[in-house]
């Protein structure tokens, strides 16, 4: 029938969904590599400009992420960010295609696996009806809390990178 099964522990270790796309490749040695296939994350180079011009409007730090890690980092250091996994309750607001907020009234959410920092928006990046990934402003000693602007920025940043994931 053509199917290959992936064991349960190698799925859940790799965030593996049912119907989750995956890329096949093979290497020169003839072994086979499968890797989850990220539509953010084939848009790596114009995704971190886009990052960057984000962060420099905004005055905050910026991360971009597909559904499982960090594929863009601008406001801060790339080296401490990138190709970290996000944190298991960012996930489930991305997966939920609900946004965060923080607020008072909201806890704060740490987006990214260990590391201290806490996130004042997150956004889903929705694509073809399909989350593949999100739009995360970070908190920072002079910002706390995220204004009007801040939010329409992030927001508008998430649907311009879905539309964008689409073509």
């Amino acid at each position: 029938m053509g199917r290959i099964v992936i064991p349960k522990e190698i799925r859940r270790t790799l965030r593996i969904k049912d119907g989750d796309a995956l890329e096949i490749y093979t290497d020169t040695n003839g072994e086979v590599i499968f890797k989850k296939y990220s539509p953010v994350g084939e848009l790596s180079d114009f995704v971190s400009t886009y990052a960057e011009v984000i962060s420099k409007v905004g005055n905050f730090p910026v991360l971009i992420s597909d559904r499982d890690h960090i594929v863009a980092v601008a406001g801060i250091s790339k080296r401490e960010f990138l190709e970290r996994r996000i944190t298991p309750s960012a996930e489930e607001f991305i997966e939920n295609r609900k946004s965060y907020h923080f607020s008072e009234k909201q806890y704060p959410l740490q987006p990214v696996e260990g590391m201290d920092s806490q996130a004042l928006l997150i956004y889903p990046i929705i694509s073809a009806g399909d989350v593949t990934g999100s739009v995360i402003m970070l908190s920072t000693p002079e910002k706390h809390t995220p204004s009007d602007s801040d939010v329409k920025l992030i927001q508008s940043a998430s649907v311009f990178l879905g539309k964008q994931t689409e073509e």
